[in-house]
């Protein structure tokens, strides 16, 4: 059982990450791999909305999609736009990441051997990786202009979506975490946490909503 308290916590997290940012024209709209398919929905709507001429899909697997999307993460993002009705020569499909941070570093170098010019690019992920992704982003490749995006959704019905609310908060933890910790690794850009985030972050930390919690910090992913 989830308490009040738990919830309003995890409402904070979400909260915090969600960017806000206006969706504008762009370069290229690069979509993030993961577990979640709805990644590709936003970014073929981004396509076909005009926002980008061309799709960057990154990702190999992981241990939560090794099994569920055994072509890596990309190609069934690739896959799930085509049937979205993008042409098959308007997408990228990188192949190899394992991180946010590889998504961008090897982004950049397919994008660059397709001789293909950025100044800006819509950064596409879940919901409750926003504000990570374009911390991450901005460190790896501070030459160009991050707009982030992701489906436009509450925490409630991503819930839904997941059918795992324990799962959802665990996550809304360790990307909350990696926020923290990243800066001085050199992983990412320092965000400012509120101290509402703060105290909402460790109280969901004591409750132990700590499955997706770095047990070191010297690792990335």
């Amino acid at each position: 059982m989830i308490s009040v308290q738990a919830w309003a916590d995890a409402q904070e997290l979400w909260d915090y990450q969600q960017m806000g940012h206006e969706p504008r024209r762009c370069s290229v709209a690069i979509g993030l791999g993961s577990h979640d398919l709805g990644v590709a929905d936003v970014t073929a709507d981004m396509y076909h909305r005009g926002l980008a001429p061309l799709i960057v899909f990154t990702g190999a697997t992981s241990r939560t999609t090794r099994d569920v999307m055994p072509k890596g993460e990309a190609e069934h993002y690739r896959e799930r736009a085509v049937k979205l009705g993008v042409p098959a020569d308007a997408i990228l499909v990188e192949p190899q990441a394992r991180n946010t941070g590889e998504n961008i570093t090897l982004s950049r170098a397919l994008l660059e051997e397709h001789e293909v010019s950025v100044d800006s690019a819509l950064l596409v992920s879940k919901p409750y990786e926003e504000r990570r992704s374009y911390a991450t982003a901005c460190k790896v490749w501070p030459e160009v202009t991050w707009v982030s995006a992701s489906a436009a959704m509450t925490l409630a019905e991503y819930v839904d979506s997941m059918q795992d609310a324990r799962l959802v908060i665990d996550m809304l933890v360790g990307a909350q975490q990696r926020l923290m910790v990243y800066p001085e690794k050199g992983f990412v850009i320092e965000q400012k946490v509120p101290k509402a985030v703060a105290v909402s972050y460790e109280r969901l930390r004591g409750e132990g909503f700590t499955s997706r919690i770095l047990q070191t910090t010297a690792s990335r992913n």
